[in-house]
């Protein structure tokens, strides 16, 4: 092979600092999302405004992205991010101050003009309610009655799991435009009633528990299986960490023991989910030898304590399922049938077309592929935009023989998956598939 030149040299160093600022880039986009909710918590219980949180946290991080790739990511970057921000707070008031001022020349000349400095109070927040937690006491100002809860749990995700609004929309399956109104909405109707960012008192938390249980969870899905290339683990470890405060806030109500039970039987598997390459592993292929027998061990213990109350809600049965899952030293000896019955008693509690599709997994494998599929296409025309509904239609479809059209939906189901695993997994097995769909005529 012959020596590069000198051209090749130039252009070789100028592609490895190209890379390098791409690779910075990512690291420091990581960094802000894993401490926007604490930066975020933060600013508002200081200033009491989310729109200045979270234009100030923004501007922090266009800070970042100018310091970081010259100077190294800083030893505590959230700390680096909260006092930046908090400065860009500060200045944006006295901008808003100087404005003010400006427009009333003729008065203020009369008196001395009031400033605004690092030390300058916010809102009266000495009433914090039952937890001393910035980002608990955000949920649950997030939370509050007078919201809608579909605008509660996406207004939460925005200001403390730090998802951009495509990523909520797309847990929602809505549209990004409905679902940036949705959220600007949400922090107006905040502003305007001048609801207190704090957790409510003891007597207040039950109204406010099934958005603030929601946030928790979809914050974890999002750490789960998220959009993007890379896993936020510590986005997972925050959600369960928010689990574990709202049981300690209501030790009585099984709900929150539930949702903390199931998040951590999800993540006890996470060390299995993904192969070389970063390539999904589905549940039945994965190494059980991997799994974090801790994390079962507390999750099993927690859905026990569950059952002692008898009190069954939507986390605590979902929390039952992946008890079972785990329960069991091979896929083969999954009890299927007690998912399936375990499903049955989901749909009496929350009858929805995602409960009734995740149901028909479970119908397969008891009673087989046929009476499953007839099950899935029952929910087509609410979850058409779906790739996991594709995606199961595929896989029922391929058991069953029909390959043509089990490509189809492997087509359809990677057009829509959001996550490059899920996509490269779907992309896998339909190329697995011997049978290729025919040319057009």
């Amino acid at each position: 092979m012959a020596e590069a030149g000198p051209a090749d040299k130039i252009e070789g160093s100028d592609k490895i600092e190209a890379a390098d600022k791409i690779e910075g880039a990512d690291a420091i986009e990581r960094v802000f999302r894993d401490e926007f909710g604490r930066v975020v918590a933060s600013l508002v219980r200081r200033f009491g405004d989310l729109d200045l949180a979270e234009e100030a946290g923004q501007e922090a991080l266009v800070s970042a992205m100018e310091h970081w790739p010259r100077d190294g990511i800083p030893p505590n970057p959230g700390a680096w991010l909260t006092t930046t921000a908090a400065r860009k707070a500060i200045d944006m008031l006295r901008r808003e101050q100087s404005r003010g001022v400006k427009q009333r020349a003729a008065q203020a000349l009369g008196s001395p003009t009031a400033r605004v400095t690092e030390e300058a109070p916010g809102p009266d927040l000495t009433d914090r309610g039952a937890v001393e937690d910035d980002r608990l006491r955000l949920i649950f100002t997030c939370c509050h009655p007078a919201l809608a809860e579909p605008a509660r749990v996406a207004l939460t995700l925005r200001m403390l799991g730090g998802l951009t609004v495509p990523e909520i929309a797309a847990a929602y399956l809505i549209q990004d435009r409905a679902m940036a109104q949705r959220i600007t909405r949400a922090k107006q109707k905040i502003s305007r009633a001048r609801i207190p960012f704090r957790v409510p008192h003891e007597a207040d938390l039950p109204e406010r528990l099934a958005g603030v249980l929601a946030v928790i969870y979809l914050i974890y899905n999002e750490a789960y299986l998220p959009n993007g290339p890379q896993q936020r683990v510590d986005l997972a470890a925050e959600a369960i960490r928010l689990a574990r405060l709202v049981v300690g806030l209501l030790p009585a109500e099984p709900e929150p023991r539930g949702l903390l039970a199931l998040l951590l039987l999800s993540e006890a598997r996470r060390p299995a989910r993904f192969g070389a390459g970063g390539t999904l592993v589905r549940l039945d292929e994965q190494d059980r030898s991997r799994w974090d027998r801790a994390l079962i061990a507390e999750g099993h213990g927690l859905v026990r304590e569950c059952l002692r109350q008898n009190q069954p809600g939507k986390y605590q049965i979902l929390a039952a399922v992946n008890a079972v899952h785990t329960d069991a030293a091979r896929a083969a000896d999954t009890d299927w049938r007690q998912i399936l019955a375990l499903y049955d008693q989901l749909l009496a509690v929350e009858d929805t077309p995602i409960v009734r599709l995740n149901r028909a997994v479970a119908v397969a494998e008891v009673a087989g592929p046929l009476p499953a599929l007839a099950q899935v296409d029952g929910v087509r025309d609410a979850l058409g935009g779906y790739h996991a509904f594709h995606a199961t239609r595929a896989d029922l479809l391929r058991r069953l023989g029909r390959t043509v059209e089990a490509i189809w939906e492997y087509d359809e189901a990677i057009a829509l998956a959001g996550n490059p695993a899920e996509a490269s997994y779907l992309t896998k097995t339909r190329d697995g598939l011997q049978t290729r769909r025919p040319e057009p005529s």
